[in-house]
């Protein structure tokens, strides 16, 4: 079954195309080629500041975090869902140079009739200690409380969402500028960082959709009927062979992995290596992209006549070969999908490349070299992959 027609039976897309041409004309902001809208400073009207408000969710990763914890009765899992939600907003907004004095609010919204107390009261003390290892690191985010509602007639199971608030100074900012000549640190999304607990598969929370129905038993649609939607064609419904709680084996890995776990690692957040390396390096980067929507092509939108050149990349985690396995998804659309193994791009001159990726590696997390750029009348990114070249 073709791809594009697996994602519009489901009711999702791998560009968002209607979503991006419903805000095409909007105004974007001071800087539009910065990864976030940055606004005028209005909270104080001092033109030597800026203002930026983000919003962001788990997306559908709350779905399957429903399914496992279900089945297992762990609530742990809840717990990974908090992170997710809160670094799709901070990870995002770093990459503009906000890596302090940040105001987070919260928006659940739950079916009450699935989703217990005990399940909030998860997420939200899970929240907390989240912040609290990240001003350990230097990152002050401020819990401004949220809004928790029963919304039964609306959501099927449960979403967790965050909104982020940051006032800087203009020229503490990172607006993308990349440049002919400049070459792209790949820093990996899969492995242990030292700030982490347990190994993370490399997911983000962008392609679970996807991921949940390529890869798991027919069998959860009898079991978990809240956990789609009940318009979606019943042929894209959980098509896959693997139960969640089936194990996998990974190679130079000895903790104890199932699927569920697998596939629902919290996304895992930069933004410890981003204090150190923006305190020691930001006037020589001249672009950081959140692979997160988009996949390895995230970085189109942010470029003007440039061609990103993707050569070299990291070794392509056992989370997303699992995924193209089971899906017989086609390469290129895995690349424009998932971040394929690292999530996080600093485009600078090769002469500071290897002081960011000692960084990385100070907090054990890969990193290397994974391409570069060239001058091109337009915007285009090529992927060469070990399974073909694939041109965006």
């Amino acid at each position: 079954m073709p791809e594009k027609y697996k994602y519009d039976l489901r009711g999702v897309s791998a560009t968002k195309g209607e979503v991006h041409d419903a805000i095409k004309n909007l105004d974007k902001g001071l800087y539009p080629n910065a990864f976030c809208k940055i606004l005028p400073d209005i909270v104080a009207g001092d033109p030597d500041y800026c203002n930026l408000m983000h919003a962001d969710t788990a997306g559908t990763k709350t779905s399957l975090a429903y399914m496992y914890w279900r089945e297992t009765g762990n609530l742990d899992v809840w717990k990974g869902i908090a992170q997710d939600a809160i670094v799709m907003n901070l990870d995002d907004m770093a990459c503009v140079g906000a890596i302090d004095n940040i105001v987070l609010s919260s928006t659940i919204g739950r079916n009450k009739r699935l989703i217990s107390g005990e399940v909030i009261s998860t997420i939200i003390n899970a929240a907390d200690e989240f912040l609290s290892m990240l001003n350990d690191f230097g990152v002050g985010v401020y819990l401004a409380g949220g809004e928790t509602a029963d919304v039964g007639d609306i959501v099927r199971t449960i979403d967790v969402g965050y909104t982020a608030f940051a006032r800087l100074k203009r020229n503490e900012l990172i607006v993308n500028d990349i440049k002919a000549g400049d070459v792209i640190v790949g820093l990996a999304s899969y492995g242990q960082a030292s700030y982490e607990n347990h190994y993370n598969g490399g997911t983000g929370s962008n392609g679970l959709t996807s991921a949940r129905h390529d890869v798991l038993n027919y069998d959860y649609a009898d079991m978990f009927p809240e956990s789609f939607d009940d318009g979606m064609p019943m042929e894209v419904a959980y098509m896959g062979i693997q139960k969640l709680t089936d194990d996998v084996e990974i190679e130079g890995v000895d903790e104890k992995m199932d699927v569920g776990k697998l596939i629902l690692s919290p996304t895992r957040t930069y933004l410890p290596v981003l204090v150190k390396m923006l305190n020691s390096h930001h006037s020589v980067i001249n672009g950081l992209i959140h692979c997160t929507g988009g996949g390895q092509t995230k970085v189109q939108k942010f470029i003007n006549n440039k061609h990103i050149i993707k050569d070299n990349l990291l070794p392509i985690p056992h989370l997303f070969k699992m995924i193209q396995d089971s899906a017989d998804t086609s390469w290129k659309e895995m690349y424009q999908v998932f971040n394929m193994g690292h999530r996080l791009e600093v485009y600078l001159p090769e002469e500071h490349a290897q002081d960011i990726i000692d960084i990385a590696k100070s907090f054990k997390i890969e990193a290397q070299i994974i391409g570069y750029v060239e001058e091109y009348n337009g915007e285009k990114v090529t992927i060469n992959s070990p399974f073909g070249k694939f041109i965006y």
